[in-house]
């Protein structure tokens, strides 16, 4: 399953939005309202749950300085991977979009897709406030 949120653009430079999401304790500022926990577990891996769903742990898996960071499920059952595409528009703006992809069997692939679609597009759209 691939999803992508929208693409968004922000009032920064494309090192600014990398620097800002390479660290994970920014993500916190991204989640959206209905978040029930939220924890660094070291500097490269954060905990977090939302409401009426199990806890996922993501951690940075791969980084591309100023255009890409990977982030991984650690741990857990599902196998997935949340993707920043940063692009550089001019020296002062960027543009966003994170892309999910994961390996689903087709039934839970149909009860997570609107979940996980809302999710991204939320964490992209709180970047144009928290960047």
């Amino acid at each position: 399953m691939n999803l992508e949120s929208k693409k968004v653009t922000l009032n920064k430079s494309a090192e600014d939005a990398f620097n800002f999401l390479n660290n994970v304790k920014n993500f916190e500022t991204l989640m959206p309202e209905n978040i029930s926990k939220f924890e660094i577990l070291d500097e490269d891996k954060f905990l977090f749950a939302l409401k009426g769903m199990p806890e996922i742990v993501l951690k940075k898996k791969e980084t591309v300085p100023h255009s890409k960071i990977i982030l991984g499920a650690a741990g857990g059952k599902l196998d997935f991977s949340l993707i920043a595409n940063i692009t550089e528009i001019d020296s002062n703006t960027s543009e966003v979009q994170l892309n999910f992809q994961g390996e689903f069997n087709a039934m839970m692939a149909m009860m997570i897709k609107g979940p996980i679609s809302k999710f991204i597009d939320t964490l992209a759209g709180n970047m144009t406030v928290a960047v």
